[in-house]
């Protein structure tokens, strides 16, 4: 087995949570870092790292097979396209580009060059998305019809260039690039139409949160939410089928999945006091009516990020991340813009 080479551009949180969490050292051997900023340098250079002077450097470094960018978002396009003409393999962070035209010149790049390309959309491992993804698939609480997906902080956009619109800062490129791909590749069929609204009301240039509704062709509906200003949270996770529902409240699997009995002997719910009136169509389902089961792990049926990324190179494995797939985020991204501003 031998390990690919790679050096890191750009060497602030997501670059080091990389190198320092992410990459298996029998697959991927980290020989350097280069960034711009003099504090990722002195990071760098603390943690043993080569540090390489120019990009220059590292395009011209023969014994660099692959490179990881995770800079701002404006110059991922640069970057990209500079190393895979210099013949390397490329992983790129998310958001890929700044919009699809961006992207499919990098694209157009990769077929000329014949090098790998592949865009670190991380979020398709996530135990609750893999918990729901499961539930989609197995009719558990039969077909799902709705699927509401939430991330919601209350510290505000983060901070240094993602408040900045020219650097393709704002929720939707930084957290909705995530949620939208988490539900596009679980629902594999056209989206028939959307709704969107933006959130300013921290006043800063770009969207503090947004909220956006899917309808895909086969009638399931998506709503997609991310707010920075929610000092009390909604769940993660809520999703309604035609024989039960469940709810994940965070990433720690917290929270229940209800599932319909089905008995024939039901007892039919009884009124109950409701304010100052009285209501049966919203009073709980009797006791035999419904069961609670446990949300358990699921673990992925596919490998990670990296032992793919080895695979592609190594023994011709497809990406599980694929282009096409990356493409359709960033053009419904595009299209979110586009009607929120029309």
């Amino acid at each position: 087995m031998t390990a690919i080479n790679i050096v890191i551009i750009g060497y602030g949180g997501m670059g080091s949570y990389h190198q320092k969490e992410l990459m298996p050292h029998e697959l991927v051997n980290v020989i350097g870092v280069y960034d711009i900023a003099q504090k990722a340098q002195d990071k760098a250079r603390e943690a043993g790292l080569t540090f390489y002077d120019s990009l220059e450097q590292v395009l011209k470094d023969a014994s660099v097979e692959a490179v990881l960018i995770a800079t701002p978002n404006d110059v991922h396009k640069a970057l990209s396209i500079a190393a895979l003409r210099a013949g390397k393999q490329v992983i790129c962070e998310k958001p890929v580009a700044m919009n699809v035209g961006e992207l499919d010149d990098i694209l157009a790049v990769a077929a000329e060059t014949g090098n790998t390309f592949m865009v670190h959309q991380n979020r398709r491992w996530d135990p609750d998305f893999l918990v729901i993804r499961e539930l989609y698939q197995n009719g558990q609480i039969g077909d799902l019809f709705q699927i509401e997906s939430r991330v919601q902080g209350a510290n505000g956009i983060p901070g240094d260039w993602r408040e900045q619109a020219e650097h393709g800062g704002g929720m939707l490129l930084d957290w909705g690039v995530h949620l939208i791909d988490q539900i596009l590749w679980l629902i594999d069929n056209p989206v028939k139409s959307m709704a969107a609204d933006f959130s300013y009301v921290l006043g800063q240039e770009v969207d503090d949160g947004f909220i956006l509704y899917l309808t895909f062709e086969n009638g399931i509906r998506s709503l997609i939410e991310v707010g920075t200003t929610n000092y009390s949270q909604l769940p993660r996770w809520y999703v309604k089928g035609l024989n039960g529902a469940a709810k994940i409240d965070d990433w720690d699997l917290s929270g229940e999945i209800v599932v319909a009995t089905n008995q024939a002997d039901l007892v039919a719910p009884a009124p109950i006091k409701a304010g100052v009136g009285l209501t049966k169509t919203m009073a709980p389902p009797s006791e035999e009516a419904t069961k609670k089961v446990a949300i358990t792990e699921v673990l992925p049926e596919f490998p990670s990020f990296y032992q793919n990324f080895y695979d592609v190179l190594r023994n011709g494995a497809a990406p599980i991340v694929k282009n096409d797939e990356v493409r359709k985020v960033l053009s419904l991204i595009d299209s979110v813009f586009d009607l929120v501003k029309s």
